[in-house]
């Protein structure tokens, strides 16, 4: 759960604190699309994954990344300051990687009576291959 944060306390080029995922298991990958409804055998079924040119076999939903990205940004800023998030998918995630999730803020300014803060965000495996960029939005109170 995100702890309080006042706009007056971060600034520009602030970072966010990481969070690590992982090594992953392709059980999580079977999990997942079990929750969200996604059972492209590209996920939990190798010999498919490698008949359709994935040499090493399955790779994780994109959306079960993004889920990471968004827990990360959650454990941070409060679900309900969150006032947009977007992403772009950029790399596959296979069994056996450890994700993380970094970020830090590019913009601060009151807007329409909101303190708003912008973070650019990234999802990283361990050899630093990017599976997702994105930014976010929040709204943070102010401590006046």
């Amino acid at each position: 759960m995100a702890q309080k944060l006042f706009y007056e306390d971060v600034n520009v080029g602030d970072p966010m604190p990481e969070l690590v995922k992982g090594p992953l298991q392709k059980l999580q990958f079977v999990k997942y699309a079990g929750a969200s409804g996604d059972f492209n055998p590209l996920h939990n079924d190798d010999d498919f994954a490698k008949a359709v040119g994935m040499k090493d076999g399955v790779i994780a939903q994109g959306m079960l990344i993004m889920g990471m990205v968004g827990q990360a940004i959650t454990g941070w800023i409060p679900r309900k300051n969150l006032k947009k998030f977007g992403v772009r998918f950029a790399g596959m995630t296979k069994p056996g990687n450890t994700i993380t999730v970094t970020g830090a803020i590019t913009d601060k300014r009151v807007e329409n009576g909101e303190n708003i803060i912008v973070c650019e965000i990234a999802a990283k495996d361990e050899n630093e291959d990017v599976k997702i960029t994105g930014h976010f939005e929040a709204a943070l109170p102010s401590k006046a």
